[in-house]
């Protein structure tokens, strides 16, 4: 009797606890993906990496890169918009592929509002590359040639932003380029260095190449002169003003994504950018990386806004088409 009170009192008792309530995991509890919207090998892919790496400790799980190219960045860029906002899925975004392109294209997602800014990362003006048999010594021959020679020039680009600026300079030279499109930098720089296109503008990370004798430069879109190139001019020295630019690259979400998700990725993006090897490796480059007070969200979308309000107008002057 007194064996079956106990049991009835238990199991009373039991009924009067609360429920056990199940706690979510602290974020991230798995791998996560970055989506490069560009061909390996290129200066998104090889940003993705150095970054992830560090990023990966902070964060404590994995993070591998996807790279899916095509459209100018577009196809990556609606891969990562449609992701599930969980945080999980991030995407390297640029002035191309997440303001221009709004412009260039009928996009099923919207560049400036389906995405969150996390984090700028990193900065870079252009150069206008050449394979090394190409005849013109400098800036001016290279104008009067390709006046000599209209539409033989073969340029390759990879971004609507550096076929903005082939259309730009086709305008203040009064030259014809048959511009050719290209999934990534690594691939036209390839291309470039086998003599099957004429010239390229891209990241200063190939000036490599020139240093090996394998290509040419003739100009720089940078206001000032590269500090790992100080022997190229720049546009603006050679009386093109109009050439000068700036690309940038930071991270981004899907629009939904918690705020406590978006600030902890942040967290990891800004604490790798301070590395010193990082830091380092990607002066080296030839990148700038953004300052600390600006490596903020708000930062990021600012960027954005900037860039759709400055090139869609022009876009629509131009009545510049995607290739």
């Amino acid at each position: 009797m007194h064996v079956g009170n106990s049991f009835a009192l238990r199991q009373a008792l039991s009924l009067c606890r609360p429920p056990r309530v199940a706690r979510a995991q602290p974020y991230p509890t798995r791998p996560i993906t970055i989506v490069v919207p560009y061909a390996a090998g290129g200066p998104s892919d090889v940003i993705a990496h150095v970054v992830a790496e560090l990023m990966t400790g902070s964060l404590g799980q994995p993070i591998t890169i996807e790279n899916a190219s095509g459209a100018n960045g577009s196809i990556g860029a609606t891969r990562a918009a449609r992701a599930n906002p969980d945080g999980y899925t991030l995407s390297l975004g640029s002035n191309s592929t997440h303001a221009v392109n709004g412009a260039f294209y009928s996009l099923s997602y919207d560049v400036l509002n389906d995405f969150a800014p996390v984090s700028p990362l990193v900065t870079a003006s252009l150069v206008l590359f050449a394979r090394e048999a190409l005849p013109p010594r400098d800036l001016a021959e290279l104008v009067a040639w390709l006046k000599d020679n209209p539409n033989k020039a073969l340029a390759g680009f990879d971004a609507t932003t550096v076929h903005l600026l082939f259309a730009f300079f086709q305008k203040e030279t009064g030259t014809q380029l048959t511009l050719v499109p290209y999934d990534g930098g690594a691939l036209a720089a390839q291309d470039l260095v086998a003599g099957q296109i004429d010239l390229f503008l891209g990241a200063p990370n190939w000036i490599s190449l020139m240093r090996a004798g394998s290509i040419k430069a003739y100009a720089a879109t940078s206001d000032t002169r590269l500090p790992i190139a100080p022997d190229i001019p720049t546009f603006a020295e050679m009386g093109l003003p109009a050439l000068s630019f700036s690309a940038w690259l930071g991270l981004f979400l899907p629009k939904g994504t918690s705020q406590d998700i978006i600030s902890k990725l942040k967290a990891a993006a800004v604490e790798a950018l301070a590395d010193p090897a990082v830091r380092t490796r990607l002066i080296d480059l030839g990148f700038e990386i953004f300052p600390r007070e600006r490596q903020t969200s708000e930062a990021l979308a600012a960027l954005q806004r900037a860039d759709a309000a400055k090139w869609w107008p022009i876009i629509k002057e131009f009545g510049i088409k995607a290739e």
